[in-house]
């Protein structure tokens, strides 16, 4: 997806680097002194965040993967308890291979990419059963598991057979057994030591039982391929036939040689894999039940089990404007709980829950998020009837459901017109009310444990670093500092002292408000006006404007010293909205986002006197990479130069579900929203400085993409830069090639944006 997640989840690339000169400069400039070496130094400016954090099952540990402080680049597994105490290293990957490189497959690294996993080491883990006492994590091809004790951390190997991996490892609800993937097929062992046993055989190349295919992974956000019963005696698995999906050779352009990578990529309008769902008697003594659905379901977008041993799936037509939830009884019929529908698209979610003290015609009732009222709010469903009953009626759209306990929930929901989130208790009745409130541009999210007793959350600005407390719903305990972000002083003099602005800039539309930050420069320029670089991303599913800490802080900072200003803008379309304002690009892709971007540069001109209108930079990654080369190649730009990364130019090369979620069917590249968003017609029109970046390992945005603008701007006879990161995928990994990028970009805003 353009993250995550959404095309392309992928992190916007660090927009800074120093100019040649960056030292000399930045030592006239107010503030502090910023170097591009400094920015992409050890030990890291923003300090060792930890990523993925995870609250154990009973709440006495806040887990999460930390950059090591030998190499940042290599994850470690670091672990905060609750109840007090200092953050502790639980296991590194030198523990449990020495000073052997982890290498892994393809399959391995691809899995990675689909949930934004970066960095070597430890890249994953969970929690095993309902004691805080086991975590399973994979490395290197195997399985092991971390048991925590008095005596610390104590390591166990469980499986032994580092050619084939074993893949996406999932314990059962006791603790007892685990399942995993290996050879395309489901395997299932005891913990206790016993013997590893296949329970299906029909894996090949094409075929796997027990994995997300590729869409469900990158488009749905679906990572996972099969679920244990509540009481471990079954399994339901998704079985996965690619045989039909085109087959794609990709060239693996590295600096030691190039490898031809074969892929099954389903491109809008050719097909899908084939999946269908199974229910696995572990004992054996019956055949797998197969769980029937009707020829339109295309997608599996969840699935799982309700308390009482009923599996249930979640299926969308290949429209995507319908949803339906579906339970099977014990004969494998089918039947329909619920049926949404939206004539854009229906928006997947992970808000399903059973609220089992509160019951609807004898069974549990059941929690879910919807926008059938036009704004995302929590709902009761009636899982006989399917009757729905709103729950909240929120001024803002619900974000997601944080946890649910015996008579209450707490969710999170967006603030400030979706540039900042806050946390909120409800009970079944509708009685919502605001957990902690306080000063307003703020960002909150929590964790909370299986009860809904306890929460952790953490809060951040852009003056305040991320901070991490524990806050127990009794009401009888003030919250307790559990991790306090640590970056370096340099930074927080500089958080202390950025002051964004908001200027109000209205979409094309005339009428609706944009949301919009701008950092002028705090370098005085000679001639009085000063250049400006637009940050935007433009796609729907995610937003760049909010009120949370930013992770580029120090980039931002770097820009402003060096003379530039910096605008940072969400146009319609982008998340956090009603659901009017993101259901823009249906469609329609490169429309409606650029005349609010060409709308919004221009009023900024206007409300900021010394923005020198000749001199305004774009620069897009992913979807914002084609927004980028859109906006540069119109007769009517408003942008002296722009930077496009990994881009889209002809969406009949990217993914069926993303794709065809907004544009539809592409009729073989005719269909108009299609012809509308190709970009390779546009290259004529180029009379800018342009700057196409993209990696030769894009297993996401093909590089497929960049080759073919390029032989058409070649064709005109445009003049225009290139700049190739072989064997890199979507994003830019690694600190050296980040450094390069970033000085890649600045120079090029330097030389064409500067006077």
């Amino acid at each position: 997806m353009l993250q995550k997640p959404r095309l392309l989840l992928s992190l916007l690339p660090v927009l800074a680097a120093c100019w040649s000169a960056s030292s000399a400069v930045a030592q006239q400039a107010p503030g502090p002194a910023l170097t591009l070496e400094r920015i992409h130094g050890d030990p890291p400016m923003m300090g060792r965040a930890g990523l993925g954090g995870a609250l154990s099952p009973g709440g006495q540990w806040l887990t999460y993967l930390r950059p090591s402080e030998a190499n940042p680049d290599v994850n470690e597994l670091w672990g905060t308890p609750v109840a007090g105490g200092d953050a502790r290293r639980l296991v590194a990957a030198s523990d449990l291979i020495g000073q052997r490189e982890a290498v892994l497959t393809e399959a391995e690294r691809m899995a990675l990419e689909r949930r934004r996993q970066r960095g070597a080491g430890i890249t994953g883990y969970q929690w095993c059963g309902k004691d805080d006492r086991q975590l399973i994590l994979p490395l290197a091809g195997d399985l092991y598991s971390v048991e925590l004790g008095e005596g610390g951390p104590r390591v166990r190997r469980l499986t032994h057979d580092e050619q084939e991996p074993e893949r996406d490892p999932q314990c059962d609800t006791a603790g007892r057994q685990i399942a995993y993937v290996k050879q395309n097929d489901l395997w299932i062992q005891g913990l206790d030591g016993s013997l590893a046993r296949r329970l299906t055989r029909t894996g090949s190349e094409t075929r796997s039982t027990g994995l997300a295919e590729f869409i469900a992974a990158e488009e749905l956000h679906r990572h996972r391929g099969f679920w244990w019963s509540p009481d471990g005696t079954r399994l339901l698995a998704i079985e996965v036939d690619e045989s039909g999906v085109p087959l794609r050779r990709r060239a693996q352009i590295g600096g030691d040689g190039t490898r031809l990578v074969e892929q099954r990529y389903p491109a809008a309008g050719s097909p899908n894999a084939k999946v269908q769902a199974l229910v696995l008697d572990l004992s054996g003594k019956t055949e797998p039940q197969r769980l029937k659905l009707p020829a339109e379901a295309e997608y599996i977008a969840r699935a799982g089990w309700f308390a009482d041993g009923s599996p249930w799936l979640q299926w969308m037509t290949r429209d995507q404007k319908q949803l339906q939830l579906v339970e099977f009884n014990a004969q494998a019929q089918p039947h329909v709980v619920l049926d949404e529908r939206d004539p854009a698209w229906v928006e997947v979610h992970d808000d399903l829950r059973e609220v089992p003290g509160l019951k609807r015609s004898g069974k549990p009732a059941l929690l879910w998020s919807s926008e059938r009222s036009g704004r995302r709010q929590l709902w009761l469903i009636d899982r006989v009837s399917g009757a729905a009953q709103a729950l909240t009626q929120q001024p803002e759209p619900v974000a997601q459901l944080v946890c649910l306990g015996e008579q209450h929930l707490v969710f999170t929901g967006a603030s400030e017109r979706g540039r900042g989130r806050e946390l909120f208790q409800s009970d079944f009745k509708g009685h919502v009310r605001q957990l902690q409130p306080g000063e307003p541009r703020r960002w909150r999210d929590a964790r909370g444990d299986a009860a809904c007793t306890q929460l952790l959350i953490t809060q951040s600005s852009w003056q305040q670093a991320p901070r991490t407390e524990l806050l127990k719903l009794d009401g009888k305990s003030a919250p307790r500092l559990i991790e306090q972000a640590r970056p370096d002083p340099l930074v927080l003099d500089l958080a202390a002292k950025l002051q964004p602005q908001v200027p109000v800039l209205l979409a094309a539309d005339g009428k609706t408000p944009l949301n919009a930050v701008f950092l002028p420069p705090t370098r005085p320029s000679l001639s009085g006006n000063y250049p400006v670089v637009v940050r935007a991303y433009g796609g729907p599913g995610t937003a760049t404007v909010s009120w949370r800490w930013q992770g580029d802080l120090p980039t931002l900072a770097l820009y402003q010293q060096q003379g530039f200003g910096v605008l940072m803008l969400d146009t319609r379309g982008m998340a956090f909205r009603d659901r009017d304002f993101t259901r823009a690009h249906a469609h329609a892709f490169g429309k409606m986002e650029v005349a609010d971007l060409f709308g919004a540069v221009r009023q900024l001109v206007q409300q900021y006197p010394a923005v020198d209108a000749s001199r305004v930079g774009f620069m897009g990654w992913s979807y914002g990479g084609f927004l980028a080369l859109r906006a540069l190649l119109d007769a009517d730009t408003p942008f002296a130069a722009a930077i496009a990364g990994a881009s889209p130019t002809d969406w009949t090369l990217y993914d069926t579900a993303y794709t065809e979620r907004y544009l539809g069917l592409p009729d073989g590249g005719q269909a108009p929203a299609y012809q509308q968003a190709l970009l390779i017609p546009r290259a004529g029109l180029l009379s800018k400085p342009l700057m196409i970046i993209h990696g030769t390992a894009d297993d996401n945005v093909l590089f497929d993409n960049s080759l073919r603008m390029i032989q058409a701007l070649q064709n005109e006879g445009k003049l225009f830069e290139t700049v190739i990161y072989p064997g890199h995928a979507h994003g830019v990994a690694g600190r050296k090639a980040r450094y390069h990028l970033a000085r890649t970009q600045l120079d090029f805003f330097q030389r064409h944006l500067r006077p």
